[in-house]
C-alpha cells in the first residue's frame, strides 16, 4: 500500500491509501478521489518525506528564545485538528437534522410559522432564499456538508 498526503483546491489536507501511484492516478482521473471536507474532486499529491526512526527517543532541545513561541504554537490547533473538528461537526449535523433538500426555504418557513413540527433541518437554498428567510427573522446557517459526512467513514 502507498500512503499519500493529499490536498484539494481549497488546501484541505488529508491522507489517502492506494495500491500504487498508478492506482491513485487512475482513481483521480475517474473522479473517485474527493476531499473529505468539501467533496472537491480537484485533488493533488503533496510532497512528503518518508518516516525514518533515527532518533534516540529524545525530543530536540528548544532553541534559545523559542520557549514563548513554542508554547503559543502548542496552544494553536493544527490544520488536521481543525479539519477533524469540522468533520465531527458535519457528522453531528447529518445525524441530528432532517435533509429536506431543495424544499429547505419552504420547510424553514413552515417550522417558523408553526405549520410544521419544530426540528432541525438541512437542505439547499439559493442566496436569495437565504436573504428572504433572514428578512423574515428566520436564522439560517450555511455549512457546506460533503457527501462523505452523510455516510459512515472507514
Amino acid at each position: 500500500m502507498k500512503v499519500f498526503n493529499l490536498a484539494c483546491e481549497h488546501d484541505h489536507r488529508f491522507e489517502g491509501w492506494f495500491g500504487s501511484a498508478q492506482a491513485f492516478d487512475e482513481q483521480r482521473e475517474r473522479g473517485l478521489v474527493e476531499c473529505p471536507v468539501c467533496a472537491s474532486k480537484s485533488v493533488r499529491k503533496m510532497p512528503s518525506a518518508p518516516r525514518l526512526n533515527l532518533s534516540s527517543g529524545h525530543e530536540p532541545a528548544p532553541e534559545a528564545g523559542q520557549s514563548g513561541r513554542g508554547q503559543l504554537a502548542a496552544a494553536m490547533p493544527t490544520p488536521q485538528q481543525l479539519q477533524a473538528l469540522w468533520m465531527k461537526m458535519a457528522r453531528h449535523l447529518a445525524e441530528h437534522t432532517e435533509d429536506v433538500g431543495e424544499r429547505f426555504a419552504e420547510e424553514a418557513r413552515r417550522i417558523h410559522y408553526n405549520e410544521a413540527p419544530e426540528r432541525g433541518i438541512r437542505g439547499v437554498a439559493t442566496p436569495e432564499q437565504r436573504a428572504e428567510l433572514e428578512d423574515e427573522g428566520i436564522e439560517v446557517l450555511s455549512f457546506p456538508l460533503p457527501a462523505a459526512a452523510k455516510e459512515p467513514l472507514q
